[in-house]
């Protein structure tokens, strides 16, 4: 009896050792994938505080709170499992769907710097007349859910890719640990920079001149931040989505334009000393980044100029 509650402590170890390393494993791998997602992450906050621009300060966090629930339901209700089965069953498929969300990535960056030089705009805003704000608050809720769904896509995908992890469950963990990370740093971040300046205002009105001085300066530094934000999102959309595109085409054995940007980083951090790591890095980003560019004005082209032209006056009108 002694040698048999030995041999089930034993096994109870071994279990408790594998299952400790899985843990690990599970951990190890949802921080590899989280890094790679960091560019997507980005954008992500810095596309979410348009979505409450315009409205009542009362109803942004009631709106960031509905548009976080609706991001819970997008990756852990429908992307996560999806994901499983694609892991599980077609994993060949995952570099395709990288693809699509690489070219989606650039495009969205290449119209934002369109738009900033001049181009026409797309897209709702809200210097109209709102005359159904319960109404206006719902669609604008629905569209940020809706762009969520596609930038947490893009996540899951990159993780998934990441995961080295041969059991569905694990990958399924490690997955799930990534979404709600994400979702959680994106959306209260959000709700932290959108009432940055109704805590500069309230405490504009302290009696300290301190407080009085350093509120006044939030207030002046909100508008600053949500540039950089912008700013730095268009950049990460372009670094991320190039970046896949590169890896992408070498995936499926076009090593052209992956052995270029690889052949300059290499060629800048050979011959730049002490920066060279940074600066080579610094060199792929950017060639990453034109890529994006140029495909992702290509599709832009193709989607508001080509496609639009088979339109039809009233057609037109109605865009």
């Amino acid at each position: 009896m002694p040698g048999g509650l030995v041999a089930l402590l034993d096994d109870v170890s071994i279990i408790a050792r594998a299952a400790a390393a899985s843990v690990d494993d599970i951990a190890a791998a949802a921080g590899r994938a989280g890094s790679k997602t960091a560019g997507v992450v980005i954008d992500d906050a810095a596309v979410t505080p348009s979505y409450v621009t315009g409205l009542s300060p009362a109803r942004e966090l009631p709106i960031i709170w509905s548009i976080t629930k609706g991001s819970f339901k997008n990756k852990l209700l429908i992307l996560l499992p999806g994901a499983i089965l694609l892991s599980e069953f077609l994993p060949g498929a995952i570099i395709f769907f990288l693809m699509l969300g690489g070219l989606y990535l650039s495009y969205e960056g290449a119209e934002k710097v369109l738009e900033k030089l001049g181009g026409e705009k797309h897209g709702k805003t809200v210097d109209d007349v709102i005359e159904d704000p319960a109404s206006f608050e719902k669609e604008r809720i629905a569209g940020a859910i809706r762009t969520d769904l596609i930038l947490s896509a893009e996540i899951m995908a990159i993780t998934l890719n990441e995961i080295d992890l041969d059991v569905w469950w694990e990958r399924g963990i490690a997955l799930a640990i990534v979404a709600i990370a994400v979702t959680v740093v994106v959306y209260g971040a959000v709700a932290l920079i959108v009432k940055m300046d109704d805590v500069g205002l309230h405490l504009a009105e302290k009696p300290s001149q301190f407080a009085q001085k350093f509120g006044r300066g939030m207030v002046e530094f909100v508008p600053y931040l949500l540039t950089a934000l912008s700013f730095i999102g268009t950049i990460a959309m372009l670094w991320v989505g190039g970046g896949i595109l590169l890896h992408g085409t070498h995936e499926l054995g076009l090593h052209g334009l992956y052995d270029a940007a690889h052949g300059l980083e290499y060629a800048v951090k050979s011959t730049t000393g002490a920066l060279g790591g940074v600066l080579g890095w610094l060199s792929y980003a950017a060639a990453s980044a034109l890529l994006a560019l140029v495909v992702g004005a290509i599709i832009a082209f193709v989607l508001h100029k080509v496609i639009k032209m088979g339109h039809g006056p009233g057609d037109a009108e109605a865009h």
